[in-house]
């Protein structure tokens, strides 16, 4: 019920404001992730008194997941989920004309199977919680460098509920 009330505050599709490609790696399986997402920024900004201010954007993001082939299970699946992200940044840009900032968000994740190698899911429906820095730079901080530690598991809603981690590095690209 809480997720179908945030999509449906979501922008409409015309609004996009950024662009994403994602690779990564997963730390406790031979899992590689390639993905694309795009972004709407909020037009919000929380505690903006001082140096630095929270704000956000929501995040929809397709993903394929590939694993290692001498394991039982599946080799490839496809992942979507969508994500909003709170962001800690400063009001302007410090040294060299870069904008650091760090993220962190919470999402729903759906997977388009239960196993990837010898890894397997309860439920295809999984929560995608995720933590990260980086950095925004070009003449109109239009490009954005970021790492993410993501964790994505079922919150023990069905069992098994192993979980998976994954290591991302984040191109963006912001209109």
């Amino acid at each position: 019920m809480v997720l179908l009330a945030l999509l449906a505050n979501l922008p409409a599709a015309h609004a996009v404001d950024g662009f994403t490609l994602e690779l990564g790696h997963g730390d406790d399986e031979n899992v590689d992730r390639y993905g694309l997402a795009i972004q709407w920024e909020w037009d919000r900004k929380w505690f903006a008194a001082g140096d630095w201010y929270l704000g956000g954007f929501w995040e929809l993001g397709v993903s394929h997941w590939h694993g290692d082939g001498d394991r039982t299970g599946n080799d490839d699946l496809t992942e979507v989920g969508i994500t909003p992200v709170f962001r800690l940044q400063p009001h302007d840009a410090t040294v060299g004309g870069l904008l650091p900032f760090f993220e962190f968000g919470v999402g729903a994740h759906l997977l388009s199977d239960l196993s990837i190698g010898d890894k397997r899911f309860g439920t295809s429906f999984n929560f995608g919680t995720h933590a990260g820095g980086g950095a925004r730079f070009g003449s109109r901080r239009q490009y954005e460098l970021l790492y993410r530690f993501q964790h994505l598991s079922n919150a023990s809603i069905r069992e098994p509920n192993p979980g998976i981690n994954f290591h991302l590095v984040q191109l963006k690209y912001w209109y």
